[in-house]
């Protein structure tokens, strides 16, 4: 009975509370009626103004063409400050991280001397530095990084046309090699460095035949030394593995693409010589080792081909093959250098591919010719145009236009 009369008076003392609070506030803003004005005034202008454009819209808008090569220079510089972050770390940096400290430094300095500022003089310097403070800290002087070293001095010499020299330092590096092979070569617990440093000596002689080759030194003997000594001791470390075994420790030998490149380095020799009864087989042992569906293969068939056809081997008794003969077997290896090239498909195929189908094609133009097959050697010479002029390959397109220009002229005779 006590219960709602108890109710009724908490109503009565809630209603004057409330009635206070509101009495409060209309005091309030009777005193203050500015700041009350302008709370309602933000209230409003948040909810119901619209927006006004940013400071950078304005700009835009009254200097449309100012705002974009700003912000396209903007964008540009901060490209740049990335890329030259990238090129610090990756080339400058990252390519010495196998040195210690003080080597690496006197490298950096000997690499932009070398690929940004040529200034040989310089990178020498700064080369020799490095190999002095190397011996200092005791690096090995067989080691990757130090033969490096001393092969990218070589490869300077050669970009500054002093080819002598370039030949002279890696003479020495050939030398070195050979010494510690003859001394320390055949210890136990070196079969790791001794593959290491025959694997280096052997593409030092492969570059060493290139640079006597060349027309500024053109000592085609030593050329030739050089690059039969550095296939037959590939072909003999081959063979003793084969039939040895791979010892613990030796690790990896040769890729069977560098064993090519050296074959194939000296078929071209004796191709230059004229000597392509020695170039052919070269050239065939190289395809072997080549992958076989890939540009560089059809390029080492249409060489094949270019020998086989134009073989001229010493008279003996055991050679039994006709001039004839060989003609035809130039031109199937020139069709299977174009059909290989027709099968591979981008990312695979590159422009090697493209030119060598325009040349296979021109070859077999010439085979024809050698048969005596006018009419077949002018169609394959118009289809080889066809192809360089596609492909863009302008030497292709010339010779082809001269091979027809010479046949037409038999044609006429006739």
């Amino acid at each position: 009975m006590f219960t709602p009369r108890f109710q009724c008076v908490a109503r009565q003392a809630s209603r004057r509370t409330s009635q206070c609070f509101r009495q409060q506030r209309l005091d309030a803003m009777r005193r203050n009626p500015i700041s009350h004005q302008m709370r309602q005034q933000r209230c409003q202008s948040s909810f119901e103004q619209p927006k006004k454009p940013s400071a950078f819209r304005l700009l835009f808008r009254a200097h449309p063409f100012s705002m974009t090569l700003a912000c396209l220079s903007i964008l540009a510089g901060a490209t740049a400050l990335l890329y030259t972050n990238y090129f610090y770390h990756s080339y400058i940096i990252g390519a010495f991280h196998k040195f210690p400290e003080p080597v690496a430094k006197q490298m950096r300095k000997a690499l932009y001397y070398t690929n940004i500022s040529l200034e040989p003089k310089n990178a020498i310097k700064y080369y020799r530095e490095a190999l002095r403070v190397a011996d200092e800290i005791g690096m090995d002087p067989f080691s990757d990084e130090i033969i490096g070293v001393k092969i990218q001095v070589a490869a300077l010499m050669e970009r500054v046309q002093q080819y002598q020299k370039a030949i002279d330092i890696l003479e020495i590096v050939k030398s070195d090699n050979l010494k510690w092979m003859e001394q320390l070569g055949d210890k136990p617990g070196n079969e790791g460095k001794r593959t290491r440093v025959l694997t280096w000596t052997v593409k030092v002689s492969v570059k060493l035949g290139d640079l006597y080759a060349c027309p500024y030194i053109l000592e085609t003997e030593k050329a030739e030394e050089m690059l039969v000594w550095a296939v037959e001791t590939a072909m003999k470390e081959q063979k003793r593995r084969d039939e040895e075994g791979v010892k613990p420790g030796e690790g990896e030998w040769l890729s069977d693409e560098e064993h090519g490149a050296s074959l194939e380095a000296l078929a071209h020799h004796y191709e230059e010589l004229d000597h392509h009864y020695l170039a052919a087989p070269l050239f065939l042992q190289a395809i072997t080792l080549s992958k076989p569906v890939s540009c560089h293969t059809t390029v080492l068939m249409n060489n094949l081909s270019i020998s086989l056809a134009q073989q001229l081997p010493p008279p003996s008794e055991k050679s039994t093959a006709t001039r004839a003969q060989l003609v035809s077997n130039a031109s199937l290896w020139a069709e299977k250098a174009i059909a290989v090239s027709t099968n591979i498909a981008p990312p695979e195929r590159t422009e090697e591919c493209d030119i060598s189908c325009a040349v296979a094609t021109h070859n077999l133009g010439e085979f024809a010719e050698m048969l005596g097959d006018v009419k077949g050697a002018m169609q394959k010479f118009n289809e080889a145009k066809s192809l360089a002029r596609a492909v863009g390959f302008q030497e292709g397109v010339i010779n082809s236009e001269k091979a027809l220009k010479r046949l037409e002229k038999v044609v006429t005779r006739t």
